[in-house]
């Protein structure tokens, strides 16, 4: 399901016209963004969670030419699926 997927299905079941239902979805994407750039955790009970990660500089390698390399610290978006989720996938 992409975003326009998810629009569409959001027009259909919440019973509103295609253009409320995408400046809704628009919304809730563009607060997410805003939260993860603050580095807010973000849940929704039943679904998951999303948060950034922290991961340290270390010395890697070069795979083509076995070089070690320095790589630089980073974060990056992680999410964590729900014990609900998790259960209805399993069962």
């Amino acid at each position: 399901m992409n975003k326009s997927d998810l629009i569409k299905a959001l027009s259909d079941r919440g019973d509103m016209p295609l253009k409320e239902a995408r400046a809704a979805v628009e919304a809730f994407f563009t607060a997410m963004e805003e939260a993860i750039l603050r580095e807010d955790r973000i849940e929704i009970r039943g679904f998951g969670s999303f948060c950034v990660k922290k991961y340290g500089a270390y010395v890697g390698r070069n795979p083509k030419t076995g070089e070690r390399i320095q790589v630089p610290p980073k974060r990056l978006p992680y999410f964590k699926v729900g014990k609900e989720l998790k259960e209805r996938i399993d069962s």
